[in-house]
């Protein structure tokens, strides 16, 4: 079966109509999340889960978003000076809990689609809710310099967790 070209995908809700059991990664992990667990945590408000889909069933891809605070002592100074951040002991914050692409869709630029479509969501939604930054737990080395790539830093003491400041995300989105 060929696959449809990159601009025929498109964002959803996970819905019931998706079909989460044929999703398979590089991470049985981000699997099991999306076929058992992400429903319950669509329904109990502790995720919004979005799948990138080319036909309204087959998941290509899917990210996580939920609200999350940061502990400001753990922004490097510089960064917090130049943001100006406010001297609270917490700071709100998006968190981008998974980004996973289908084996199936591998090579297809997919990666970056996903984090482009969390990061535009996450903009939007702090324009409502506040949020001055998307954090990610990265998986794995391979998975941080992913996110390296786009500009993610490094969270001071805290080995695997990057961030991006809203500012920087309205800069590489031009919005």
């Amino acid at each position: 079966m060929a696959k449809p070209p990159v601009h025929k995908f498109r964002f959803e809700p996970l819905g019931a109509k998706h079909d989460r059991a044929a999703f398979s990664c590089e991470h049985e992990r981000l699997n099991t999340y999306l076929k058992q667990q992400a429903g319950q945590d669509v329904r109990k408000r502790v995720a919004a889960v979005y799948v990138l889909t080319p036909d309204g069933k087959a998941v290509a891809g899917y990210y996580t978003l939920s609200q999350y605070t940061i502990d400001a002592g753990r922004l490097p100074e510089e960064l917090a000076g130049r943001l100006r951040v406010p001297k609270y002991d917490k700071l709100p914050a998006t968190l981008l809990g998974r980004l996973a692409r289908s084996l199936e869709f591998r090579g297809a630029g997919l990666g970056e689609i996903l984090l482009m479509g969390a990061l535009k969501k996450s903009l939007e939604h702090s324009r409502n809710i506040a949020s001055l930054a998307v954090l990610v737990d990265a998986i794995d080395e391979k998975a941080a310099e992913f996110y390296r790539g786009y500009g993610f830093l490094d969270l001071r003491d805290h080995p695997d967790r990057l961030f991006m400041p809203m500012q920087t995300i309205e800069e590489l989105l031009g919005s």
